[in-house]
C-alpha cells in the first residue's frame, strides 16, 4: 500500500471535523455555458474535498480555474489533485489554474499510467496538452511545487487518516474511479464509465459500497443511450436509470447526478432530477456551487438550502 504524508495547506481548526464536497464543474464532454445552462452550470468536471484538514481535487476540467480563484485568497495553497484519465473536458482547466504558477504553493498530482493508451504518466500528458502549438507556455513555468505520483489502480493510497481506493472504469482508453474514506465516511467518484450490457459492473459496486454519497456519470437517459437513430453504446457513459441501479445494489445514501451531457439544458436536467427522486428520493442533480457536508452515519439524511447550498448527507 502507498503512503502519502499528511499536506493540507493552511490548518483551519474548524474544518478538522468536517467531511465536505464541492461542485466546480458538472458538465461532460465539453464546456457548455450560456443561457440554458446557467441553474446548473456549463464547466467540466472539477470536484473538491475537504477532509478534516486535507484538501483534495478531482479532476482539472474548466471548473479548476474556478476553483483556483477562490483558492488566491487562501496561499499558500497545499493540494491533493486526482486525475481520472487525461479526456481533453478533465484536463482543460489545468492550464488556468493559477495557483499552480504561484511559489510557495504545493500541488500532489496523481494518476494512472496503466489506463493510459500509450502508457504515458500523468506528468507527460500534463506537460503535452501545454507544449506548442497548443499552449502559449509550457508546464515548466508553473512555480508552484508540483510533485506528480503515479498510481497502480487497485493499490490503496493513504494520505495521514484518509484512505484512498481506486478501480478501473469502463470508457474508451479507460479511466480510474476513486473512493475516499475517512472515520467511517465515504464519497465515491465515479465518472466516466460505461455500464455493462448484461450486469452491474463490479468495480464500480465496488467504489460506491455503502457510501454515504456516489457521484456518478449519469451523461444519458435509457433512451438516448438506446436509440436506434443515434445510439451512444460504445461511448463510454452511462444513464441515470444505471445510477440507480448502482445505488441500490450498492446500498449508497445520497445519489448526486454527473458530468452532464453538454446537449442538456436546465429545463431538462430538471425533468431527469425528478425523474431520478421517484426511483431514489435521496438524490441530487449536480450543480456548480453545491456542497455537500457528509454527517456521522447515525444522523438522519436531510437537505438544507443556503446561499452556497450546503447538503447533508
Amino acid at each position: 500500500m502507498a503512503r502519502r504524508n499528511n499536506l493540507a495547506g493552511k490548518p483551519i481548526s474548524s474544518m478538522q471535523n468536517q467531511f465536505t464536497v464541492h461542485f466546480w464543474g458538472v458538465r461532460g464532454s465539453i464546456a457548455s455555458p450560456g443561457a440554458e445552462t446557467v441553474r446548473y452550470g456549463g464547466n467540466t468536471p472539477c470536484i473538491e474535498m475537504r477532509v478534516g484538514e486535507s484538501r483534495l481535487i478531482f479532476d482539472g476540467g474548466t471548473g479548476l480555474r474556478v476553483l483556483g480563484q477562490t483558492l488566491l485568497s487562501q496561499m499558500p495553497v497545499e493540494a491533493h489533485m486526482f486525475f481520472t484519465h487525461s479526456h481533453w473536458d478533465h484536463i482543460q482547466g489545468f492550464p488556468f489554474f493559477v495557483p499552480a504558477f504561484i511559489k510557495g504553493n504545493c500541488f500532489h498530482i496523481y494518476g494512472a499510467v496503466a489506463p493510459s493508451p500509450n502508457n504515458a504518466t500523468i506528468q507527460q500528458r500534463l506537460h503535452d496538452q501545454m507544449l506548442h502549438p497548443n499552449f502559449p507556455v509550457p508546464l515548466q513555468i508553473m512555480g508552484a511545487d508540483l510533485k506528480f505520483n503515479d498510481i497502480e489502480v487497485g493499490q490503496p493510497l493513504e494520505i495521514g487518516d484518509i484512505k484512498v481506493e481506486t478501480a478501473l472504469l469502463n470508457h474508451p482508453g479507460e479511466a480510474v474511479g476513486y473512493r475516499v474514506n475517512w472515520r467511517g465516511y465515504s464519497a465515491a467518484y465515479v465518472t466516466d464509465t460505461e455500464h455493462l450490457p448484461d450486469r452491474l459492473d463490479e468495480n464500480v459496486v465496488y467504489l460506491a459500497r455503502d457510501a454515504e454519497v456516489l457521484i456518478y456519470d449519469a451523461t444519458y437517459t435509457d433512451e438516448e443511450y438506446y436509440s436506434e437513430k443515434s445510439s451512444k453504446v460504445g461511448w463510454g457513459h452511462s444513464t441515470w436509470q444505471e445510477a440507480v441501479k448502482v445505488a441500490k445494489a450498492a446500498n449508497v445514501k445520497k445519489l448526486v447526478i454527473f458530468h452532464h451531457d453538454p446537449l442538456h439544458n436546465d429545463e431538462f436536467l430538471d425533468r431527469v432530477g425528478e425523474q431520478v427522486a421517484q426511483r431514489f428520493p435521496n438524490s441530487l442533480m449536480a450543480r456548480e456551487g453545491l456542497s455537500l457536508q457528509l454527517l456521522p452515519p447515525d444522523r438522519d439524511l436531510s437537505e438544507e438550502s443556503v446561499q452556497a447550498p450546503k447538503v447533508p448527507v
